[in-house]
């Protein structure tokens, strides 16, 4: 079992973590709306990303059954 360990997932949790990141230093010490709204994007495209790399072939395949 390999966890999910991949080029795939890893770049979709990056990204996630990275659109976070930029988000909420976007809000500190006074709202900046453009940049966190960047963050946000990033962050919700990390899994459609994540999905069309996975079925480009840089996921994991699944074990039978599950």
């Amino acid at each position: 079992m390999s966890h999910g360990s991949s080029p795939a997932a890893w770049t979709a949790v990056l990204l996630a973590l990275l659109g976070i990141t930029i988000g909420g230093i976007a809000l500190i010490p006074e709202p900046h709306w453009v940049l966190f709204t960047i963050g946000t994007v990033i962050a919700v495209l990390a899994a459609p990303i994540g999905k069309v790399m996975a079925s480009l072939g840089y996921g994991v395949d699944r074990a039978p059954g599950h």
